[in-house]
């Protein structure tokens, strides 16, 4: 099943031709019968014994209801622009067929309407002229032109032999296996409930299929089908479908609304695009403007945050992030039109590239830049590229999964590799080598030799900064961590030492009042290395600055709050503990502070302390090792 639109200014035949077409009135709304002129969307359908059921979609041609028109078009294959041969290329004309340019309708076909209106034949040769040169350049350039009279019948058979034709080269219709039915219409039926109707795209629906309604989450069961009102059990991409909610009420769904199976789309209020603004508008867009965003079946309000500069003008196009009011349903290459809030005007449109980017982008961020390019390419190159750009730390099996071809992708990896697009990473696990897009790798390790030579200017007397802090400044997702480590320790750009990280190279250094400071203060314990000053006193030498710094280094350990001894000392001690006690015998405070010449105070502190290291355990008056 294909399904066609029509395109048009208001008054030149589109109902009457399709009516002509199809035997079936496309105006339904008592207001459009009474005004003569089509307000909403309409639909209707006739039998090809070529192209099989063709569906048509009649949109409005007044440019106030240009946004009841974008509603519809999204789904089509190919268009009808109906122009009249007595009025020739008009505004609406020329806003609808801007809007079939972005939405790269790629096929179609020019109606000259109304042609009973005109008497003289050599008038038909200058309209068509004037409208083949204003399709130069359109994706209906090479279109044909035909000359219709829907009031006397004339040309139509031609017509449908046309449209037969041009659907006839169209390709499959795309199935993903995720079908989705943007909604343009809501009706209930009594005894029946809610109804839907839409273009199916993407997949098929089947009856008794669990469905979600997006974006609202809303759930339901299809009880029933209908394609131009004919009863099905399964209905597949292309088809215009209308669907019976069960377990739905009217007021849970609207156009616009997207109906899916449970779980199969996230809806998303921000997408990553390509924009390109129509030739002849009247205005350009600047960063940060609010526009109308038209996509499927669905209307929002947007804001345009430019990427790549800080204004656009007619003609231009540019990489966007596109803020929006309330959540859509998109995948990526979905085409979508913008409107100027005020003047009511299409300005431009696109394709999405990204419908579920991961933050918010900054002005010229060249890797978010290349990316997009490489999303939108269509080399196999690129298309790894971005395979490795969207999942950090991929191994190569992972990446073999999706290649085509095994030989042909190790080669294009290794030239990425050696161009240093990518980052080759060798990781200790099962898996090997994992891999890592160049600009992330390198935006990561450079915010981290950042975050260290601050930290280090800081605080010269520390270390380094710890794991954890570290992991909070650097802002990347926790698992992420390990493997980046690691690829740093290789390439030697950090040491970790006692649970502290320090760039390579770095070092403590102190200066003259404190090396002075230092001087003395060993100068103090070597008189008597057992019996060191107390904590505040060794402080109060040294600055606490200066005291903290030993501790984090490792020359002094501190007992308690108030002893500490230096290292050389403490496995002095140490050792002569465990030499005693691995005599089987049990080691008292008295023999531990006479064998060191030392106080009751600093004996009990360094006791205490190996019974909570676990080295030592009390068994009365003495100690032994714990087993």
């Amino acid at each position: 099943m294909r399904v066609i639109g029509t395109a048009g200014h208001v008054d030149h035949g589109k109902s009457t031709l399709v009516r002509a077409l199809t035997g079936i009135d496309p105006d339904r709304l008592k207001e459009e019968k009474k005004r003569q002129m089509t307000i909403d969307l309409g639909f209707t359908w006739y039998e090809s014994p070529v192209a099989g059921t063709v569906g048509i979609v009649d949109v409005p041609g007044h440019r106030d209801f240009i946004e009841n028109m974008l509603a519809g078009v999204g789904g089509i294959d190919a268009v009808l622009l109906v122009i009249a041969a007595d009025e020739g290329i008009m505004p609406q004309t020329r806003e609808h067929l801007a809007i079939i340019n972005l939405l790269d309708i790629k096929t179609g076909l020019v109606v000259l309407s109304k042609t009973d209106m005109i008497e003289d034949p050599e008038w038909f040769d200058l309209i068509e002229l004037d409208i083949r040169e204003y399709l130069v350049g359109s994706v209906l350039e090479n279109a044909r032109i035909l000359r219709v009279s829907a009031a006397k019948g004339e040309g139509l058979p031609a017509l449908k032999q046309a449209i037969d034709e041009i659907l006839g080269s169209l390709g499959p219709r795309v199935n993903t296996g995720k079908p989705r039915l943007p909604v343009d219409r809501v009706f209930s039926i009594t005894g029946f409930g809610t109804v839907v109707t839409g273009t199916l795209a993407g997949g098929a629906f089947r009856v008794d299929d669990q469905i979600e309604i997006l974006p609202s989450l809303e759930r339901g069961r299809i009880r029933g089908l209908q394609s131009h009102k004919k009863q099905e059990t399964e209905v597949f991409p292309g088809s215009r479908t209308a669907m019976n909610l069960g377990g739905v009420d009217i007021t849970s769904v609207k156009r616009g609304d997207t109906i899916a199976h449970p779980g199969d789309f996230v809806p998303t209020k921000r997408i990553d695009a390509r924009l390109q603004l129509v030739v002849d508008a009247s205005v350009g867009i600047k960063h940060d403007d609010e526009v109308k965003l038209f996509i499927a079946s669905t209307e929002t309000t947007a804001r345009i945050r430019l990427l790549k500069k800080q204004s656009l003008k007619a003609g231009d196009w540019g990489w966007v992030q596109l803020e929006l009011e309330h959540p859509i349903v998109a995948e990526k290459d979905d085409r979508f039109i913008i409107r100027r809030m005020s003047p009511a005007q299409t300005i431009g449109g696109g394709s999405v590239v990204d419908p579920h980017p991961n933050r918010r982008h900054k002005l010229n961020d060249d890797q978010v830049i290349s990316r997009f390019e490489s999303l939108t390419s269509l080399s196999k190159l690129d298309k790894l590229l971005v395979l490795i750009g969207d999942h950090p730390f991929i191994t190569l099996t992972e990446i073999l999964q999706q290649a085509e071809e095994t030989d042909q992708t190790i080669e294009m990896l290794k030239s990425l590799v050696n161009a240093e697009k990518v980052k080759q990473i060798k990781v200790d696990d099962a898996d090997g080598e994992r891999y890592l897009d160049g600009f992330y790798w390198q935006h990561v390790t450079k915010k981290l030799q950042d975050i260290l030579r601050n930290f280090h200017a800081e605080n010269p007397l520390k270390n380094g900064i710890s794991s954890d802090e570290l992991i909070r400044r650097l802002r990347i997702p926790t698992h992420e961590f390990a493997p980046f480590f690691q690829a740093w320790k290789t390439d030697g750009l950090l040491i970790e030492k006692d649970g502290f990280v320090a760039l390579s190279g770095f070092e403590i250094r102190y200066s003259v009042n404190q090396n002075k400071r230092l001087t003395e203060f060993w100068n103090v314990i070597g008189q008597d290395l057992f019996n060191p000053p107390n904590v505040k006193d060794a402080r109060a030498a040294l600055t606490d600055e200066v005291y903290q710094s030993l501790l984090d280094q490792g020359r002094l350990i501190q007992l308690s709050a108030d002893v500490f001894v230096r290292v050389d000392e403490y496995k002095k001690m140490l050792e002569f503990v465990r030499m005693e006690c691995g005599k089987g015998e049990l080691l008292t405070l008295a023999q531990f502070r006479d064998h060191f010449s030392t106080s009751r105070k600093i004996s009990q502190a360094f006791l205490e302390h190996l019974d909570r290291k676990g080295i030592t355990v009390r068994d009365g008056e003495g100690r032994k090792l714990k087993k």
